[in-house]
């Protein structure tokens, strides 16, 4: 599902040969939910990311490996709206709301850059919008020369 935008902003733009996307979080456009865990994505999803069925893991788990694979699907998603690929993304700036959340993540986007991985930026943050349960927010540069 293309990443749309919950306010007034655009979710990317094209300048030039270079695509920005807004910050990407984990809400499923159409319906306003919040993607919490592994419940909430497509049938099967769960089981490629990490999902274990064993309930406590699978419960502090949950919510960060499915919020990554959901910004994740998004961003390609709209790379592909834009004209390119997921491959076209060289840069990354994600936000946390807790870094030790990082490695469980990492592993999500290894399996959509598996080759060379964007340049990037992690920073902890204190607080998303539109709510805690937001625990992750990917920021995408790409470069996808214009067709002339």
């Amino acid at each position: 599902m293309t990443a749309k935008p919950l306010a007034r902003y655009s979710s990317w733009l094209r300048r030039g040969d270079f695509i920005f996307l807004s910050g990407v979080i984990a809400v499923e456009p159409t319906s306003g939910q919040i993607i919490k865990g592994f419940e909430d994505l497509p049938n099967g999803t769960g089981l490629t990311i990490g999902q274990t069925g064993e309930f406590s893991v699978d419960m502090k788990d949950g919510p960060i490996l499915a919020q990554s694979w959901y910004i994740f699907n998004s961003i390609q998603a709209t790379m592909i709206e834009a004209g390119g690929s997921i491959d076209d993304v060289f840069k990354l700036v994600q936000y946390f709301r807790n870094l030790s959340d990082f490695p469980r993540y990492n592993n999500v986007r290894r399996m959509f850059f598996p080759n060379t991985p964007p340049v990037s930026t992690v920073v902890e943050v204190s607080a998303m919008m539109p709510s805690d349960e937001v625990i992750v927010e990917v920021e995408a540069t790409a470069y996808l020369p214009e067709k002339k």
